[in-house]
């Protein structure tokens, strides 16, 4: 497992028709903050490089639909944006779940306080430390 498992580096695919798709959403794309994008190999790809907990390939591809680019919809790539919509929305989810949740754990401490758990030691400190 990688260090940082939530940065990923995602391929775009666009439809062949309109040509120049890439080259425009390329530039549309550069201009975001911590989002790394460059060119595939040939004129119908990006590679776009960002922490899941910033941006997700379907938030990407979504913008991107709503501005009027059309996405390759190949049966491979369909199955390739689908797994990655879920991992990402997986790892998303895992992440705002192991935030800590100050309030409740003050409120968790304080009934853990005042409540009889049997954790507690009654004998003198002095005869603990007994020997």
């Amino acid at each position: 497992m990688r260090p940082c498992d939530l940065e990923k580096i995602r391929e775009i695919v666009f439809h062949d028709l309109p040509a120049g798709q890439a080259e425009r959403a390329h530039l549309l794309l550069q201009g975001l903050e911590g989002l790394i994008v460059t060119r595939g190999a040939d004129g119908c790809r990006l590679l776009v490089r960002y922490s899941v907990c910033e941006y997700t390939l379907e938030g990407l591809e979504t913008a991107l639909a709503q501005q009027g680019f059309h996405l390759d919809n190949s049966l491979l790539s369909k199955l390739r944006r689908a797994m990655a919509y879920f991992c990402e929305n997986v790892q998303r989810r895992n992440v705002a779940a192991n935030e800590p949740d100050i309030k409740s754990q003050q409120a968790f401490m304080k009934v853990y306080e005042s409540h009889l758990h049997g954790d507690r030691d009654d004998t003198p400190e002095e005869w603990r430390r007994y020997r």
